[in-house]
């Protein structure tokens, strides 16, 4: 098996001390830094918006994943991929079936990844016709919006109906209630990146929390 892509999700960071703690993460050897950017509209949260993306594009070299908890996501990818971006996630709830591939091609204009996520009730048979378009595809183990949710296991088993769909160059993420435990069910199913806020962030080691993901 290829290396299992870590993204710590900085929404479990100490927002006073992003710098510090996203470099503690690199050095733990975190592969991407995971942004959720929520709106208040589509996810009943609010977090962080361009200005911080082009902050931490600053202070850090990694890949910065972009996942856009947002409604009408296409007026706000070219902002986000100027910030710095390197991967630009929306969602298949937030945009009409008719403006999903154009949205994809605007993200991938800038030169940069093209991911989309399906929350829990969503079914993958609805956006397999979309993966040959994507370059990463992000599945909801938990209802977005908050960090520190129980995974639901359910969801997780969407993982091989995407895998058997598609071609082996696609990213098949997972976010919400990712552990030591539950990232093995993933993987296991075919996931090749796990997302992890509260698991790597509330843990005395983070290089033993990270490298237990893989």
């Amino acid at each position: 098996m290829s290396k299992i892509i870590v993204s710590p999700s900085i929404l479990s960071a100490d927002f006073a001390n992003l710098e510090r703690d996203i470099k503690a993460v690199e050095i733990a050897g975190a592969d991407w830094i995971h942004v959720d950017v929520m709106d208040g509209h589509f996810v009943p949260n609010i977090t962080i918006g361009v200005p911080v993306v082009i902050s931490l594009r600053q202070v850090t070299d990694l890949p910065l994943d972009v996942h856009l908890m947002i409604d009408n996501p296409e007026k706000y990818i070219k902002a986000f991929a100027e910030a710095g971006a390197d991967i630009l996630t929306f969602h298949y709830e937030a945009v009409e079936k008719s403006k999903i591939k154009q949205v994809i091609n605007l993200i991938k204009s800038f030169g940069i990844k093209a991911g989309m996520s399906i929350k829990p009730k969503t079914s993958p048979i609805e956006i397999l016709e979309f993966l040959p378009d994507l370059d990463l595809l992000l599945v909801m183990t938990v209802e977005p919006g908050f960090g520190g949710q129980i995974f639901i296991q359910d969801c997780a088993k969407k993982i091989p109906t995407i895998k058997q769909s598609t071609n082996e160059n696609l990213i098949i993420q997972v976010d919400g209630g990712i552990n030591d435990q539950t990232a093995k069910i993933c993987t296991n199913l075919g996931a090749n990146s796990l997302v992890a806020g509260n698991y790597i962030y509330k843990a005395s080691d983070y290089k033993q929390a990270i490298d237990s993901l893989r």
